[in-house]
């Protein structure tokens, strides 16, 4: 069986591979063919109007002497060097969104926002279409509400986004449910900061449900027995922290860190364990966000 090739790669890493709208080609970008590869540079640009002056092709004259037409406004694949394109709260105004919808939510969060890159990408890519059955999708909208905590100390906005999350019942996919189980463990968290002791015990309760899932009762002995000692032996990634500052490398260390936070809002939700009681994770939660990034207090990593 003939192997696939494999996607093309441009040899400089300043050169990337981007989705642009026509009217952002630029000269020296190369197209990318249907074949995966370059096309000779860009040498030339102009715009073609229709009938009534609007904007309608984009024409490129390419330095082998071809001509290509892209319709103004449509996308294409460019091999370029041309930094990413400045998105605005502007460029999202224009989605198409149900009202109420998820979409909806994260659109009018990002509206106070509108300088904010790390709110408005994601936000851009999921406003084009929740999958709440996806994954990646379910991942990123954990990660925005996890932003707004660490980084912006928005705990409203990041209420709203996680409501999302955790009004989700178990699918019985546990790839998916391990992002609405971490979104539930940040929520019980914050009501429990918020003196809301109710809504985090109900928070907790709905991450503790897949607790129960197995209905065989030696295997459900045997995955008790497995959750308690993972419980008891919680991996912090305590080495790989240790390395990034060893190694001088913050973003590598707020990566760590960050997994560390949600590993511990995780042991608090599900009651702390016999190594880790909630008061000793309540003062080691507090310390890793103060460490990520309290206002005032934030390290050069979220500076960019």
């Amino acid at each position: 069986m003939p192997q696939r090739p494999s996607p093309y790669q441009p040899d400089d890493p300043a050169v990337r591979i981007r989705n642009v709208r026509a009217e952002q080609v630029r000269v020296g970008d190369r197209f990318i063919t249907r074949h995966g590869t370059p096309s000779a540079e860009v040498k030339k640009l102009g715009v073609i109007s229709d009938s009534f002056g609007t904007p309608a092709l984009v024409e490129a004259t390419l330095a082998s002497g071809q001509k290509a037409t892209i319709a103004y406004g449509s996308s294409i694949r460019v091999h370029t060097s041309a930094p990413a394109p400045q998105l605005s709260f502007d460029d999202l105004q224009s989605l198409p969104v149900e009202p109420e919808s998820p979409e909806a939510v994260l659109l009018s969060i990002a509206e106070g926002y509108p300088d904010e890159p790390r709110v408005l990408e994601p936000t851009a890519r999921l406003a084009r279409g929740v999958n709440l059955k996806a994954g990646a999708h379910l991942e990123a909208i954990y990660e925005l509400a996890q932003l707004f905590v660490v980084d912006l100390d928005d705990r409203a906005s990041a209420w709203r986004i996680l409501e999302i999350l955790t009004e989700l019942p178990f699918d019985g996919n546990f790839g998916r449910w391990k992002w609405v189980e971490s979104a539930l463990a940040l929520a019980a968290f914050m009501a429990y900061d918020g003196g809301d002791l109710d809504a985090a015990e109900r928070y907790s309760a709905a991450l503790r449900q897949t607790d129960h899932e197995e209905s065989d009762p030696v295997q459900a002995k045997l995955t008790a027995e497995l959750r308690q000692r993972q419980l008891d032996e919680p991996n912090l990634f305590d080495r790989e922290i240790h390395r990034a500052v060893a190694a001088r490398n913050p973003r590598t260390e707020r990566e760590w860190r960050l997994q560390r936070l949600s590993t511990l809002l995780y042991l608090l939700a599900h009651g702390g364990s016999r190594t880790l009681d909630a008061d000793e994770l309540r003062r080691r939660i507090q310390h890793e966000l103060k460490t990520l990034g309290a206002p005032g207090e934030r390290p050069a990593w979220s500076a960019s």
